[in-house]
């Protein structure tokens, strides 16, 4: 099986169980990462599968801040943007929590600094682990998802899916008050 059809074979997965904990939680919002959107059109998919019509949780989908892959680039086409909307998708681009300035001073000066620390132990569960936490954090900080309740959040290593978390976010102000409540999916699971 070729790299890009494990990833999306996994992709599949993730979002079916996220779908299937949103179900028997009762938990109103999925956040993912996806660059490019194909990851969100994956789970949108498990979503009208489960919930056709309307009535489904709610899919926002964090993307890379533009300029992550290059000065100005935006990795999701604009095409991709306006269908995720059409479809109820929330997208969000921004500064990743775990980015930014500090990113600019490790990348200039070397060294590790406080948010690349805190990184660096989420990835010690999998790099689609401090994705979900940091998405989850951005989401809420956005007002995409409501705050004192719980969110499932997807994260990946690369391209795809690979990791499934409910947790309670915190704004990224009061980020150690953020808690991971249920492991759904690992790398490797």
């Amino acid at each position: 099986m070729a790299v890009f059809e494990a990833r999306d074979e996994a992709t599949r997965r993730i979002a079916e169980i996220a779908v299937k904990e949103a179900v028997s939680s009762g938990i109103r919002h999925i956040v993912l990462a996806s660059n490019t959107g194909a990851s969100a059109i994956v789970l949108l998919d498990a979503v009208k599968a489960e919930f056709p019509g309307a009535g489904g949780p709610k899919i926002v989908c964090v993307s890379h801040q533009v300029g992550f892959a290059g000065d100005g680039v935006d990795e999701m086409p604009a095409g991709m943007r306006d269908r995720l909307a059409g479809e109820g998708v929330s997208v969000l681009t921004a500064t990743h929590l775990f980015g930014g300035v500090e990113r600019s001073m490790m990348n200039t000066w070397k060294g590790q600094y406080p948010l690349g620390t805190v990184a660096n132990a989420l990835k010690l569960f999998g790099q689609g682990t401090k994705v979900a936490v940091e998405i989850a954090v951005m989401a809420l900080d956005s007002g995409l998802v409501p705050f004192g309740f719980d969110v499932i959040s997807i994260g990946g290593t690369g391209r795809g899916s690979d990791t499934a978390l409910v947790l309670r976010p915190a704004h990224s102000i009061r980020f150690f008050e953020t808690r991971v409540r249920k492991v759904l999916a690992l790398p490797g699971d």
